[in-house]
């Protein structure tokens, strides 16, 4: 019985690749510096999960930025307004160009946009969305798989197992720039790289290849369905000496498992955390020549492995197959895990024990195939770990539980509807037509932050932090007054992170020391840990909103992070239903917004980043999702009066599949990130005709150029011939706490003058 991984995270243990990827990118340290801090992560890495007796190792798991991007850059895929950037830039021209694909590039005289990113899947992580046109062409154009399996192999010999995006998924993951051609239909351009590519690998004397095929857990079409059948066809006919793992996770392959199991390659990864019951029908269709990889251990949460549970799984597949066919996994890569509890010191050691990060989901592997083969003391420990749990009344409150229990459809619902709500804003804030605003944060500086350090090393006492805080709320209140801003926010200097923030004052969190996870590129987040009954102690942002709003005669808009998010973004309790505990997160929120409500503001904000994000994968378990979080949302919205303004923000997502149930949330305002698409998200908010107000950001935050004000104007524009005018907002496409100060001030002040120049272009009726 072997044992795989997946992939695992490339941040390094002390995020030592954030940290020398901004170095890079600030011209501190040279390309050869970066690669050195990589090697060095890489081979941590390798040395940690043969330690803990894995038997295939990924390499080419990691990357700078982006995985779907190396991908990109490995088969050629460079969309041409990057040209300039190796023609005309002598040094380090692959890896500035990577990163200019990724970030933009405005320099030596160049100004080039980022691809559009995007989430992967139904996770947090980003990526980059690879941009085809009608006659894409396909070669190989980056050399690193190569160079890194010849590195992996030194140290891991036959052990090493690149991995790669599979050529379907990579189609899928990408949209066309150019009309009348689907994507899919460049399959058969496309499998020779592929071919060529695993060839090369083989010849450097790999045996086992790992092809990432996320999509064949999705909703597929026959077109989609015949590409899977053409490429692994083409792949098997053209290729030999070498095993291909062709890997699904996120859910079950359920219609599409007669189209997996028949593939012609040597095994299939399934992910038996997300669809347990989905081994019942691949084992009774499996072909006889077929090894099954059983995702068993979960990749994408914190809590230990229940080792009972896992084993009739796998018992049910040997049972079956035999032990030679059987391979012992997690669920999918561990990229979505933290690195290793082990230096968790601080976390009460009765929870402590309940959980396990990506080093220890290595060592949950290797036991369960121990156990399966004979040491029965290892599932002794696991199953007191997990009693300890089940019975904890540190996670059980039943005055919670009772709460959620008796939510009723009034507590989800607005006294009036939007029209009438509308006009009492209109008259109560007196905005001018495209009101400016921004979606919350700005930018968090390293003075910032080491005031945060220095108040947990007792370097200052409260008041000198609060004071410090104070002051740099005020200065950016003033610069937005100074510059024109219609609806001020504080800056949420106070604030570590949007989801962090709050559960620090919920009851039911816990935090980690170094917990982080790759969002995207350089971002790293650090979710709470949702372990218990979620409830609301205390007023969690009242203090610093109207702290704010006293100093100003303009509107503060009250900045909160709704329950769908805050569930999403955490590491969510696996012992009851999600929605059980985003309820609980719900009416913790409608506490607060009650409260700020209560002290006066009078534009609250409830953002719901995450909520299409959380969407199942396949269309039929759509509704359900949906409409219990739409409910989730109103119950934190609908407590307040008609005269207060409700907003919500989304990140980049597409609408087009939910906007009658975004529509449902009935936000007074929603904002969106939509500069990156050019609009394109908008299409679906003017085909459905949204009938609420809507800000589509018409400035990228993910990358640092700074757009001009024509550029902006040019997307308001594009927004008005889609949408009213009259209903529309003028803001960035998301929050400023991960830019610098100078570009965030050049490209707000530039926002600014193209709302004024908009209010001259564009005819705006029924405005006061």
């Amino acid at each position: 019985m072997l044992t795989q991984n997946l992939g695992y995270p490339r941040i390094g243990s002390q995020r030592q690749l954030k940290k020398a990827c901004e170095r890079y990118w600030a011209g501190k340290i040279t390309a050869d510096e970066l690669n050195e801090v990589a090697r060095k992560i890489k081979q941590e890495n390798w040395q940690t999960q043969v330690d803990a007796g894995i038997d295939l190792i990924p390499c080419n798991d990691f990357s700078f930025y982006d995985q779907v991007l190396d991908m990109s850059l490995l088969l050629g895929v460079i969309p041409n307004r990057y040209t300039p950037v190796l023609t005309e830039v002598n040094t380090n021209q692959e890896i500035d160009l990577y990163f200019a694909m990724a970030r933009g590039y405005q320099k030596d005289g160049l100004d080039i946009t980022a691809m559009e990113m995007t989430k992967w899947l139904d996770t947090n992580y980003h990526y980059l969305v690879p941009e085809f046109t009608a006659k894409q062409q396909f070669k190989i154009f980056s050399e690193k798989v190569f160079g890194e399996y010849d590195t992996a192999k030194i140290q891991l010999g036959a052990k090493a197992k690149p991995v790669l995006l599979g050529p379907v998924s990579y189609l899928l993951s990408g949209k066309e720039k150019e009309e009348g051609f689907e994507r899919i239909d460049l399959i058969k351009s496309l499998i020779p790289v592929y071919v060529e590519i695993i060839n090369r690998l083989k010849q450097q004397g790999a045996t086992w290849i790992q092809l990432d095929e996320p999509y064949l857990a999705l909703d597929l079409s026959k077109k989609e369905k015949e590409a899977f059948e053409y490429a692994y066809r083409a792949i098997a006919n053209r290729v030999s000496g070498v095993k291909i793992i062709v890997a699904t996770y996120f859910e079950g392959t359920l219609d599409n498992t007669q189209l997996a199991v028949n593939l012609p390659v040597a095994a299939l990864h399934i992910d038996l955390v997300r669809a347990p019951e989905q081994l019942e029908e691949v084992l009774a269709l499996i072909p006889p020549h077929l090894q099954l990889s059983l995702g068993v251990v979960d990749g994408r949460n914190v809590w230990k492995n229940d080792y009972e549970r896992s084993l009739e799984l796998i018992s049910k597949a040997v049972a079956k197959l035999g032990t030679d066919r059987v391979i012992i996994a997690p669920s999918c890569s561990l990229l979505h895990s933290p690195i290793d509890l082990d230096g968790e010191t601080a976390i009460d050691p009765e929870i402590r024990n309940w959980m396990a990060f990506a080093k220890q989901k290595l060592n949950e592997v290797a036991d369960l195939k121990r156990i399966a083969e004979g040491d029965k003391a290892l599932l002794a420990f696991n199953k007191t770990a997990k009693e300890s749990r089940r019975t904890s009344n540190k996670v059980h409150k039943q005055d919670v539980k009772d709460r959620v229990a008796a939510i009723t459809e009034a507590d989800a619902t607005r006294k009036s509807t939007f029209p009438l709500r509308q006009q009492l804003h209109r008259d109560r804030f007196k905005l001018p037509a495209f009101p400016t605003t921004t979606i919350g944060s700005f930018p968090q500086t390293d003075d910032i932050r080491q005031l945060r350090a220095q108040l947990k090393k007792g370097e200052l006492t409260f008041e000198q932090y609060e004071k410090a805080i104070e002051d740099a709320t005020v200065e950016v209140i003033r610069w937005q007054e100074e510059i024109g801003i219609d609806v001020l926010v504080h800056g949420e200097f106070e604030r570590n992170d949007m989801v962090e923030y709050f559960g620090e004052q919920l009851d039911g969190f816990l935090f980690t020391a170094n917990g982080w996870v790759q969002s995207y590129g350089s971002r790293c987040v650090k979710p709470p840990v949702i372990y218990g009954d979620v409830s609301r102690p205390k007023d969690m942002t009242v203090r610093w909103i109207s702290f704010a709003a006293a100093r100003t005669d303009k509107l503060m808009k009250g900045m909160l992070t709704g329950p769908v998010t805050i569930s999403q973004w955490s590491f969510v309790r696996d012992d009851q239903p999600r929605q059980v505990t985003t309820d609980q997160i719900a009416l913790a929120i409608r506490d607060e917004v009650l409260a700020l409500e209560k002290a006066g503001i009078a534009i609250i904000q409830i953002d719901e980043a995450a909520i299409r994000e959380g969407l199942p994968l396949r269309k039929a378990k759509h509704p359900h999702y949906l409409d219990r979080a739409v409910r989730a949302f109103r119950v934190t919205a609908s407590g307040v009066e008609d005269r207060t303004q409700i907003h919500t923000h989304m990140c980049y997502s597409e609408f087009n599949n939910i906007i009658e149930h975004i529509a449902a949330m009935d936000a007074d305002v929603i904002t969106i990130e939509t500069s990156r698409s050019q609009m394109e998200l908008l299409q679906a908010f003017a085909h459905f005709e949204y009938p609420n107000e809507i800000g589509p950001g018409i400035y990228d935050i993910h990358s640092p150029r700074v757009p001009t004000t024509e550029e902006m104007v040019t997307l308001l524009v594009k927004a008005a011939e889609l949408l009213p005018a009259e209903h529309l907002w003028v803001n960035p496409d998301c929050g400023l706490k991960t830019r610098k100060w100078p570009e965030t001030k050049a490209a707000l002040e530039n926002m600014v003058a193209a709302a004024k120049e908009a209010r001259e272009r564009i005819s705006v009726e029924g405005i006061v």
